[in-house]
């Protein structure tokens, strides 16, 4: 029978230490695995918004789709390890999706594939965004159906004499977790800032997703090397069909007995009672009062998870190396993680618990309460970014910067404001104007100037016959990733060859088109066909320049003295360091909020609903962030850090409903109830096989068979609870 198979004891296990070897196996899995996971999302939304040239909104909302679909896939995981292959077969077959859903992660961020033109830009991008979505499906498929398999599979290894082994073992697995999450994010950026490419050098997103895959090959492989010292238990059946089972069956005995003349009962999962027994009934009513709690806690996740996608581009505006901020950044949570949790233990719970009750209830509404303050955080640092960020033209607006190309001052009338140009110099700020505006350069002589809305320009004024000017577009959006936007306004009179770090500037007119130029030391290398000089500029982060070579240019020593650099935006002024704040409270959040969580659930829990809440609970890491897709694109605010504030409104709201909730639950002993249920077994078969007694002909014969086989079932399932 299925409950001898439960009692039949395991095979012996080669042992090191006291604990089974096939666990080293396991454990090296999770660590390669996570790697694998963490290193890709890592890097993933800067792939979207770099390779794919999507934009943030849309970036954020895939990249958000993916996260709640690898938190939705660990439901169907469990099922089909309970209920058919089994834990091992679960793992490695979709250990295998998953490896290949990286490796086409990887393949699809190749652009040479499709760079038929050789100009470093893929010609067919319909085709890696295909590939990409593709990848990533199988990636979600993959992580969320072994989620809930592996640790259960390494807990399988132990004997029962083994508990403190088993206790220690889990400690390791969510160390190797947190290792392979911390290593990841601090090197896949890294990799990323790499170039790599056959024919235009860029920034090696393959070698980002390549690493990681290799990872998950290496996962499968150890663990598959492994598989002869494994104990395997086979499939028992999955307690959330069961309950749901269960639950569906009240519902419907309930929606056929709505009349009045039925006697109403104290709960409406007790019309349950005439199929399942009462164990299970009062087990499935302490898991629903536990998952009742859940539904607020999605809000807290639809913040926390904005650390991967809204903070990230929040970054790019701000002042410090984005490859090496970055990949430091992204390893402030696993960090603190490791120093918080057992801080919090030891020292500070502890010291609160000698002033008040700390619940763990209470516990998870300060978590929520403290990751609405991480967002206030990001709110006030992001309306310091605004201040240093350009006024850029709306779509009814257009803006102008003027430039002097003559060896002498001059004043100029723009719409009957005049400006003052010294020689080879230009106005300090753009002006805005709609349409068009009048200039006048000389006494008498007025040019009609026409601008397209929207857009940013420069007038360069130049000396022919007469003064004149020609007009040159401007971009109007701070450089990405923190690089700097250099373009070279030759007024030599000759063709001149500006180089800067092995790039080449491109004249289509005496205007270079923009090159993307990193922080630091920047030195230009101009040329003609005899000789050559160097100009040097200190270069910061998010910066625009348009270099003059005036006409006065001559080669020489002092050649870099007549090079003039006019600042078209000025370079990112906030440190990305004052990122941390909000990192640090968002982290401290997740520690009192997370783990006390998972630990409240598991003591409320019934000895064989476990299953359920854990599932429950990844079900709000998926629901939170399907809330961040409908927010962001419900609200449509123009400002970012409003929608920061939005986010942290609504979860101080729900954090209030939550407490309300909090203060009128009940904790409950979940082992002494199902004790007390276990004596009154007996007796309540006596009365259930009175119920199920045969009273009319073939029809309550018929009842009468579908009883006794319930009862059986019921029989079966108390001798499973019990072991």
């Amino acid at each position: 029978s299925a409950v001898e198979k439960i009692k039949k004891p395991k095979k012996r296990s080669v042992t090191i230490f006291g604990y089974p070897l096939s666990i080293f196996f396991i454990v090296v899995n999770e660590f390669c695995e996570r790697f694998s996971y963490y290193g890709m999302r890592a890097v993933l939304v800067l792939y979207f918004k770099y390779f794919l040239r999507w934009d943030e909104d849309f970036a954020t909302t895939i990249y958000h789709t993916f996260v709640a679909l690898c938190y939705l896939t660990p439901i169907l995981g469990a099922i089909v390890a309970d209920s058919w292959l089994g834990k091992f077969k679960t793992i490695v077959y979709l250990s295998i999706v998953y490896a290949v859903g990286q490796v086409v992660m990887a393949v699809s961020a190749i652009q040479d594939i499709t760079d038929a033109n050789k100009d470093g830009t893929p010609d067919n991008m319909t085709l890696h965004v295909a590939l990409s979505m593709l990848g990533l499906f199988l990636i979600a498929l993959g992580t969320g159906g072994i989620k809930p398999c592996v640790a259960a599979f390494g807990g399988d290894q132990f004997e029962d004499h083994q508990e403190k082994q088993r206790s220690t073992f889990f400690s390791i697995f969510y160390l190797s977790i947190n290792a392979g999450s911390l290593i990841s994010t601090l090197i896949t950026p890294i990799l990323r800032a790499q170039t790599c490419g056959i024919h235009i050098q860029q920034e090696c997103y393959p070698l980002a997703f390549g690493v990681p895959a290799a990872l998950m090959v290496v996962a499968l492989i150890v663990f598959i090397v492994g598989s002869p010292m494994y104990n395997r238990n086979p499939p028992q059946g999955n307690i959330i069909v069961k309950v749901c089972k269960c639950i569906g069956f009240a519902v419907k005995n309930r929606f056929r007995h709505r009349s009045s003349q039925y006697p109403k009962r104290e709960h409406w999962m007790d019309w349950a009672e005439e199929k399942y027994n009462k164990l299970l009934i009062a087990q499935v009513k302490m898991a629903l009062k536990v998952l009742f709690l859940y539904i607020p806690l999605p809000m807290f996740w639809a913040l926390f998870d904005q650390q991967g996608s809204r903070w990230t581009f929040q970054a790019t505006t701000m002042n410090g190396n984005f490859a090496t901020s970055l990949s430091s950044h992204q390893t402030v949570n696993p960090i603190l993680i490791l120093i918080l949790v057992p801080v919090m233990d030891t020292l500070i719970y502890p010291l609160i618990s000698k002033c008040f009750n700390f619940t763990p209830l209470r516990r998870i509404t300060v978590g929520m309460f403290l990751a609405a303050l991480a967002f206030v955080a990001a709110a006030l640092l992001q309306i310091q970014i605004d201040e240093t960020l350009p006024d850029f033209p709306s779509s009814t607006e257009s803006q102008v910067k003027f430039i002097n190309m003559v060896n002498r001052d001059l004043q100029i009338e723009a719409d009957n404001e005049t400006i003052s140009l010294k020689g080879f110099g230009a106005n300090e700020d753009y002006l805005t104007f709609h349409n068009q505006f009048t200039l006048v350069l000389e006494s008498g002589q007025q040019n009609t100037v026409n601008l397209a809305n929207g857009t940013r320009n420069t007038i360069a004024i130049i000396q022919g016959s007469k003064l004149g000017f020609e007009k040159f577009d401007d971009i109007t959006s701070k450089p990405e990733k923190g690089e700097n936007a250099i373009r070279v306004l030759n007024g030599f009179g000759s063709v001149l060859n500006v180089t800067v770090r092995d790039k080449v500037f491109n004249f289509t007119s005496n205007m270079s088109e923009y090159l993307s130029v990193s922080h630091g030391k920047a030195e230009f290398m101009i040329k003609d066909n005899r000789e050559s000089c160097v100009y040097t500029q200190e270069l910061g982060f998010g910066s625009s320049y348009t270099l003059i070579i005036p006409s006065t240019f001559t080669f020489g020593e002092r050649c870099s003295e007549n090079i003039k650099a006019v600042m078209d935006m000025k370079p990112n002024s906030v440190h990305m360091a004052w990122q941390i704040i909000q990192y640090f409270l968002m982290t401290t959040g997740e520690v009192v909020f997370s783990v006390t969580g998972l630990e409240f659930s598991y003591s409320q829990a019934p000895s064989n609903m476990k299953s359920v809440l854990q599932a429950g609970w990844l079900l709000t890491v998926a629901v939170g962030n399907i809330i961040v897709l409908i927010v962001a694109e419900a609200a449509t605010l123009e400002d970012q850090w409003a929608e920061y504030i939005l986010f942290a409104s609504l979860l101080v709201l729900v954090c209030i409903t939550f407490a309300i909730m909090a203060y009128f639950y009940t904790y409950t002993d979940p082992t002494k109830i199902e004790a007390q249920f276990d004596k009154m077994e007996p007796e309540e078969k006596e009365k259930r096989k009175n119920f199920d007694m045969p009273r009319k002909g073939s029809a309550e014969s018929h009842k009468e068979d579908r009883g006794s086989s319930d009862s059986s079932s019921d029989d079966e399932c108390t001798k499973q609870t019990k072991i």
